[in-house]
C-alpha cells in the first residue's frame, strides 16, 4: 500500500470517473482522502500508479502522466523552495523557468522533447531519459540564476551530442 500527499487542487480533481479510469488503467484501487491518495495493488503496479499520481499532482494532465507506464519515460522534480527560501527569489525562478507568455518553457520543451510543468514550488519533466537530460542542463542553467541565451545554447549542445551518439551507436 501506497499513501501520497498531492496538492489540494488536484486531489480535488480526481472525481469518481477520474479515480475509475486511473483504476481501470494502473490495476489498482485508489482512494482519496482529503489530499492522501491512497494506492494498493500489486507492489509493480503500485509503484507505477504511484509516478503517475505524483506526475498528476505536480500538474501534468493524465494522458501525460500515463507516459510513464512505459519503461522508456521518467519523471524528475526538482523542490525550488528547498533552494530558495525567500518568497521572491522562487518567483523570479518560477517566472525565468516559465518565461515570458511561457516562452522559455516551450523553448525548453521543443529543444529537450520533455513535457514540463512549474507548478506549487516544483519544476518537473516527463520524458525519455535523453530528453529529461538536455532539459536538466537548460533548468540548472536558469535556477543557477543564468541567462536564457546561455541555457538554451548549452541544451542545444547537449541535443548535439546526443544525436551524435546515437548514429554512432547504429554504425557499429
Amino acid at each position: 500500500m501506497e499513501h501520497i500527499l498531492i496538492p489540494h487542487k488536484r486531489a480535488a480533481m480526481l472525481d469518481s470517473k477520474t479515480l475509475e479510469k486511473l483504476e481501470d488503467r494502473l490495476g489498482c484501487s485508489i482512494n482519496v482522502n482529503d489530499n492522501e491518495v491512497t494506492i494498493n495493488g500489486k507492489p509493480y503496479d503500485e509503484y507505477n500508479a504511484k509516478n503517475v499520481v505524483q506526475a498528476f499532482g505536480r500538474g501534468f494532465a493524465l494522458d501525460k502522466a500515463f507516459r510513464l507506464l512505459s519503461e522508456d519515460y521518467f519523471f524528475q522534480q526538482v523542490n525550488l523552495k528547498e533552494m530558495f527560501r525567500n518568497p521572491d527569489q522562487l518567483a523570479r525562478v518560477k517566472a525565468r523557468l516559465i518565461g515570458t507568455e511561457g516562452r522559455a518553457k516551450e523553448y525548453i520543451e521543443s529543444v529537450s522533447g520533455v513535457d514540463m510543468m512549474v507548478y506549487g514550488n516544483t519544476v518537473s519533466t516527463i520524458g525519455r531519459i535523453e530528453e529529461v537530460r538536455i532539459a536538466d542542463a537548460g533548468i540548472k542553467i536558469l535556477i543557477g540564476g543564468g541567462k536564457h541565451k546561455t541555457a538554451y545554447a548549452v541544451m542545444e549542445k547537449e541535443r548535439r551530442k546526443i544525436k551524435e551518439e546515437e548514429q554512432h551507436g547504429k554504425r557499429s
